[in-house]
């Protein structure tokens, strides 16, 4: 079994086939899927899509694009939304300077109330952290230090030294198909590095198709190529690292059941 551990199902791009999209993660052995929050204000709309599906699960939270719009959601607020049997993370949240959406100050206060949550809760926090490698770091650092928490951080494409540290802090890594292109050799030694419990993977989809499907809309049956790449990666089976990152999910986010009978 392997896990899409952050998608986006909620997004108009899945509209109109959402049931052939799960299926087909179904029969890809595809055996649990998250669909992540990038609206506190939006979350009904996952909600819908997570009652509809046994194995879908869903987060709670600003993504930092949207941090201007949702500044002063509170850390209360978050955790009190995640008391819905069917929320099992927080966030996306964090830094993203590379797009200049959202403002640096509005990100760092809703990146660290999403902190704050997970760390009342237990439940991960799913970390977007893109061209801010520094500021991300020094965040987790004094997050970590004030009481420690659980997150991974999402779609990794940062340098080594964020990586790194992360894992020394008690945080994940998760990889999307951006380790398939061509171009992203620094970022499979990275992926080479890592310890073996603190690895996971997903599809960011729609975004970021893998290897023989890029180009095209991405979809969670498609997270099966960015784990065969991880594999050859590593220097293991597809069957081993199918296992270890399902391990490393359900040890993450343990509100969501490890068994298809708990989850239907």
């Amino acid at each position: 079994m392997l896990v899409d551990s952050h998608c986006h199902l909620d997004f108009p791009e899945f509209a109109d086939d959402l049931d052939a999209i799960v299926a087909r993660a179904e029969a890809a052995g595809i055996g649990r899927i998250v669909t992540i929050s990038t609206r506190v204000r939006k979350l009904d709309g996952l909600l819908g899509i997570a009652a509809r599906f046994p194995n879908v699960y869903c987060s709670v939270g600003t993504h930092p694009h949207h941090a201007d719009e949702e500044d002063g959601i509170s850390a209360q607020e978050l955790i009190d939304l995640t008391k819905h049997p069917k929320v099992v993370a927080l966030g996306e949240a964090g830094l993203d300077y590379f797009y200049k959406h959202g403002s640096p100050q509005a990100q760092e206060r809703g990146f660290r109330s999403h902190i704050t949550a997970a760390r009342a809760t237990g439940l991960p926090l799913v970390i977007h952290t893109r061209d801010a490698d520094d500021d991300c770091k020094r965040i987790l650092e004094e997050e970590v230090a004030r009481g420690p928490f659980k997150a991974v951080l999402h779609c990794y494409t940062g340098g080594r030294d964020l990586a790194m540290r992360a894992v020394e802090l008690g945080l994940s890594i998760s990889f999307t198909g951006i380790l398939t292109f061509k171009n992203s050799q620094a970022l499979r030694d990275i992926a080479a590095e890592l310890p073996a419990d603190r690895i996971m993977v997903e599809t960011d989809a729609p975004y970021l198709a893998p290897g023989k499907h890029r180009g095209k809309r991405n979809e969670p049956s498609f997270v099966v190529e960015t784990a065969r790449v991880l594999a050859e990666t590593r220097g293991v089976s597809l069957d081993e690292i199918s296992r270890q990152t399902s391990e490393n999910f359900f040890r993450l986010f343990s509100k969501v059941p490890a068994s298809s009978a708990a989850a239907a």
